[in-house]
């Protein structure tokens, strides 16, 4: 029994090797590709069926190929509507020349098939489905002895047409965006500089050096292929020092203004309490917006140095009046887009915010969104300062504890 087992493991070790690796799609997902594929294939199909005459092909097989890509890889730059309206078009147009000089032979399926690749990678619409359409255009060319040319509007550009909105619709209601838009890259605040934090590790510039050395196709968009390799950086520092969490670092005595709140009033709070922003809360504490040094200034005129403390003055100075165009309270000059993170948000997620947005104050809120602390600049630079500086000396607070707690013992 033992040498049986011992002679038949590396052969299933073997077979084992030649198995893809699992994928890490959530079930959620792979129901929700499915099921667009469902929708996009049937409405496919009866739409063109009622607007094509009898006998005329209404669905062609390829078509269950693309829904693939549109439905369950809505994000492959494969599945781009340039790439999917234009592979299919460009590729029965391919195949319908070869099948009409040629006729239905194996050297006319595999010229098609190779036209049909150059034309793709010219015209920069890569789409693997348009390789099967080339190949069935010269399958059925008996049939395209009468329909010609016409074969590439209907059924192949008809057929997409309708397929491709279909995908644009269901994708979008289900929380994929289509076409896929992908992040745009940081600015290096108005210099030729990099952001601050891609000026350690690598860059944007260095990925498309790889890329173009790599030299072959790759079925993920380049901005998201450097997102992807930026949260692996992140991950691999919270792994390497520990999870810091914003409730641990941030101020839990934060001065706060509502809505209605005077700019005089809050003018004096920031002088007062020597801070450069203050969150703009309702009554539950909700935080709606954050009003910075920089709110005042560019409604105040500051930006320019002609006068500066007049108008300030006149700035904070309440009109009197019951309706006037000059702003009065904080709710009118405020920023209402804030960001925000939670009390169990890692530290690390909030660097891009705080170097490459150039934000100053990060609200914390709590599972209930209310305000709970604020983070900025200063506390995460002496957070990150304090990993590196425990992972140097092998110190940290849960060791320190452990051995205080043995010494007692």
């Amino acid at each position: 029994m033992s040498s049986l087992t011992t002679t038949s493991s590396p052969r299933l070790s073997s077979l084992k090797r030649l198995l893809p690796p699992r994928m890490d799609v959530a079930p959620r997902e792979r129901l929700r590709a499915a099921a667009g594929g469902l929708v996009g294939i049937l409405a496919t199909a009866l739409m063109a069926r009622s607007m094509l005459a009898a006998g005329q092909p209404w669905l062609i097989a390829p078509m269950g190929a693309s829904a693939v890509l549109l439905f369950a890889l809505p994000a492959s730059p494969l599945a781009q509507p340039w790439s999917v309206l234009g592979g299919n078009m460009v590729s029965a147009t391919m195949g319908v020349a070869c099948a009409l000089t040629l006729g239905a032979t194996p050297l006319s399926a595999g010229l098609a098939l190779m036209l049909a690749l150059l034309a793709m990678f010219t015209l920069r619409c890569l789409h693997p489905p348009g390789g099967a359409i080339a190949v069935s255009a010269v399958l059925g060319a008996s049939a395209l002895q009468s329909q010609g040319f016409s074969f590439v509007l209907m059924p192949v550009g008809l057929d997409t047409a309708l397929l491709l909105l279909a995908a644009v619709l269901y994708n979008n209601v289900t929380g994929r965006a289509y076409p896929h838009r992908a992040a745009p890259p940081v600015p290096g605040h108005g210099t030729a500089d990099a952001a601050p934090n891609q000026r350690l590790g690598f860059t944007h510039e260095d990925l498309e050096v790889v890329l173009h050395r790599y030299g072959q196709v790759l079925d993920v968009d380049p901005e998201d292929l450097e997102s992807l390799l930026h949260q692996a950086e992140a991950q691999a520092y919270q792994r390497r020092f520990g999870v810091i969490r914003c409730g641990d670092i941030m101020s839990r005595d934060v001065v706060t203004v509502e809505f209605g709140t005077p700019l005089e009033e809050a003018w004096n709070q920031l002088r007062s309490h020597r801070v450069k922003a203050l969150p703009v809360v309702d009554r539950a504490r909700h935080v709606i917006g954050i009003l910075t040094l920089v709110d005042f200034m560019k409604h105040a005129g500051l930006d320019r140095h002609e006068g500066w403390s007049r108008k300030l003055r006149d700035f904070l100075r309440p009109s009197g009046l019951t309706h006037t165009e000059k702003p009065e309270a904080v709710g009118q000059i405020m920023s209402a887009r804030v960001h925000t993170a939670g009390v169990d948000t890692p530290i690390v997620e909030l660097v891009p915010l705080l170097s490459d947005l150039g934000l100053h104050h990060i609200p914390v809120v709590d599972a209930d969104r209310r305000l709970a602390g604020m983070v900025t600049q200063s506390d995460l630079v002496a957070a990150l300062y304090r990993g590196r500086l425990d992972e140097a000396t092998g110190f940290s607070e849960t060791a320190s504890a452990k051995k205080s707690i043995e010494t007692l013992a």
